[in-house]
């Protein structure tokens, strides 16, 4: 599979400007450009060719300058960047096209009922416009980026944005439909139809970036990475997790798209925005802590930095910006050398709910309900999918909704002969048939609870301190009774669901004081089964005690082999790398403290990530005191520093592990365990 070499201090420039905007680049000056981005540690930044109002900011013989530019904005800005040893990739909108649109607005999207898909529906409704890509704007497209590659030839890739194709019924699409013998009635046989129009345009937009030279990198932007579908890296050099904490996505986003980017083989960066909340902000400015935490997580799971800003239409860097912009990057260039050709190490292997069931696609509950849950346990994960090397991991997790068909039976049963563990939950493990589990649980099951919700008293080793009766779960159980396997805990139902003939109050009914018969759940062997749906449970309601009942099983499955133990708060997380040609692990501290604040927000122009959410936001940075760290690794640690101070951490080796502790730390610490001094 291709890949390349990214840079670790990137900017992503949107310069997306209305052409009722005169005198653009006024204020460009060469060297105080240079100065803005040499000062704030920047080593590669991707410019504009063509935005999503359909302008070029050069000139073109395909498509049309911007009418308030006067001269060759693009080339004067590259040959700045380039003079002073930044990578320069170059920006198209590949997706969005409102020039395009106006003049041939046959081109455009159309959903099933008429309207127009994507972006604006309505001809009132100010925005960007989506194009199809079944239509003859391909082909202009693809013209468009030859064109780029042969004014710059020696740029450093091509990035294509909002990059997807609505199951319409353009004329175009109603064409393809016709002679492809599907039926434009059927919503799955559009969804065909879309698939056919991306794999044309990955297949034409490639020949043409790489048009000039045939290692041209490409990156096409989704604005996500979809779990499962394998058969698109191959179109990728590299890949780019869009993930504005502040713009929708939270805090806790990234690290789900990174742990699974991780074991793609291709390079990755993270990208956030310099924005209080989203793409497109004028005059957003999020707090430097923030943008020092988020790149520090970036790290720490990985990846390379990217960091989104808009420029003005001036052409003059804000200075602002590029000040909180420094902060951040000249603390990523101290920790370089301990990140690069990093490996990020996973005991746990989780087969990502979206992957099976791709229709969830940005929206799984599973999924992030079991980051959540490990992030906040402090484990160590990646997200895979079927295709995955199971034998990587320790642990397999096959969270809540993914019945077992052959193939995964396979791979799951070789992993289980290796000695490799296993977590199932809810109907997670059961045949796709629901003849029952696909293996042995050392239980009887007994189809699903006619109750909901019910209530669970872990076993007394496996109940948080506090608990001493039982705790509410709301998402419906199944009915299991251990047999030869060790229950987790007892399921009491409640005297009955609420209905219009007999409720209980405001919510729901109390638990009976019998226990029900049934099991909570089941450790048998190598096998951990949480009878209910323990992870969307989690997502959805966010109860304490249901994350410490699955930690606490989780660590009864391993027996004391956890890849590490920490007093770290909830909220704090760690990670750990291995650059094997140094011989050195790295483990990340990462900790701030995230507040909700402002109210329910409406983005505009496409940016629907956060309409609707209030803003998670990061402003103080808290120091942790007394962090101990018990480490388990397959080498002889010789030696242990803080990085990048250089400062030696005192350590006892403790039956086959390291222990530690770290005196203080702020906001990002990388423990590097020397495996030879």
């Amino acid at each position: 599979m291709n890949s390349c070499s990214l840079r670790f201090r990137q900017i992503h420039l949107d310069y997306h400007t209305s052409p009722a905007i005169p005198d653009l680049g006024k204020r460009f000056d060469r060297a105080r450009w240079q100065k803005c981005l040499q000062d704030a540690a920047v080593d590669s930044i991707t410019l504009f060719s063509k935005c999503h109002h359909g302008w070029s900011y050069h000139p073109t013989r395909v498509g049309q300058m911007h009418p308030g530019l006067s001269f060759d904005l693009l080339r004067a800005q590259y040959d700045a960047c380039k003079e002073i040893g930044l990578n320069v990739p170059i920006y198209l909108s590949a997706g969005l096209d409102n020039l395009a649109s106006y003049e041939h607005p046959e081109w455009r999207e159309i959903a099933a009922d008429g309207a127009y898909a994507g972006g604006c529906r309505s001809p009132l409704e100010p925005g960007f416009h989506k194009m199809d890509f079944l239509s003859p704007y391909l082909d202009y497209l693809c013209r468009q980026i030859e064109e780029v590659v042969n004014l710059f030839p020696d740029c450093d890739g091509i990035f294509l944005d909002i990059v997807g194709q609505y199951p319409g019924c353009s004329r175009w699409a109603l064409d393809f439909m016709a002679k492809a013998g599907l039926n434009p009635r059927l919503e799955a046989d559009r969804q065909r139809c879309a698939e056919a129009a991306l794999t044309r345009y990955y297949e034409e937009t490639n020949a043409a970036a790489r048009a000039r030279r045939a290692d041209m990198p490409v990156f096409h932007n989704s604005g996500h990475i979809t779990r499962g579908r394998r058969d698109l890296l191959v179109y990728q050099s590299h890949l780019e997790l869009e993930s504005l904490p502040t713009g929708g996505w939270g805090y806790d986003h990234f690290p789900e798209g990174a742990s699974y980017a991780a074991q793609l083989g291709l390079s990755y960066l993270g990208m956030t925005g310099k924005f209080h909340t989203t793409w497109g902000e004028f005059g957003g400015l999020k707090h430097p802590n923030a943008l020092r935490y988020e790149c520090a997580a970036m790290l720490a799971f990985g990846a390379r930095c990217s960091i989104g800003d808009q420029l003005h239409p001036d052409a003059e860097l804000d200075a602002s910006t590029y000040e909180i912009v420094g902060a951040a990057y000249r603390d990523v260039r101290a920790k370089e050398p301990w990140c690069r050709d990093a490996e990020p190490g996973a005991q746990f292997g989780v087969l990502s709910s979206e992957a099976e069931h791709p229709e969830t696609r940005r929206r799984n509950v599973p999924d992030t309900g079991v980051a959540r849950v490990l992030l906040e346990e402090h484990q160590l994960f990646q997200f895979i999918d079927r295709d995955s090397d199971f034998g990587r991991y320790d642990v397999i997790v096959v969270p809540d909704d993914i019945r077992i068909d052959q193939h995964l039976e396979t791979k799951i049963s070789a992993h289980l002969a290796r000695d490799g563990k296993l977590v199932l939950s809810g109907q997670s493990g059961l045949r796709e048939d629901l003849s029952g589990f696909a293996f042995d649980l050392g239980a009887e099951w007994h189809g699903e609870s006619a109750f909901t919700p019910d209530y669970v008293l872990p076993a007394a080793e496996l109940r948080p301190e506090f608990v001493h009766t039982p705790f509410v779960l709301y998402p419906r159980s199944q009915r299991l009774r251990a047999t030869t396997g060790r229950s987790l805990g007892e399921v009491f139902d409640p005297y009955f669901n609420r209905t219009l003939e007999h409720f209980c109050s405001h919510q729901h009914a109390p638990a009976r004081r019998e226990p029900s018969g049934y099991d909570a759940g089941v450790l048998h062997g190598n096998i951990l089964y949480f009878a209910h749906p323990v992870f969307s449970a989690y997502r959805r309601h966010g109860q304490v005690i249901c994350r410490q009942f699955v930690g606490a099983c989780l660590r009864r499955l391993l027996k004391g082999e956890t890849w590490i133990e920490t007093n770290l708060p909830s909220t704090a997380r760690v990670t750990m790398t291995h650059q094997a040609a140094q011989r050195r692990w790295i483990v990340h501290l990462l900790y701030a403290t995230t507040v909700n604040r402002g109210g329910p927000v409406a983005a505009g122009g496409g940016n629907t990530e956060m309409s609707g959410q209030s803003i998670e936001v990061i402003e103080e940075l808290i120091p942790l005191h007394d962090v101990r760290l018990s480490v388990r690794i397959p080498e002889h640690v010789a030696r242990i520093t803080l990085e990048p101070q250089g400062a030696a951490l005192a350590f006892e080796p403790h039956a086959g592990r390291v222990e530690m502790t770290v005196p203080r730390f702020e906001c990002h610490q990388m423990v590097v365990l020397h495996t030879r001094c």
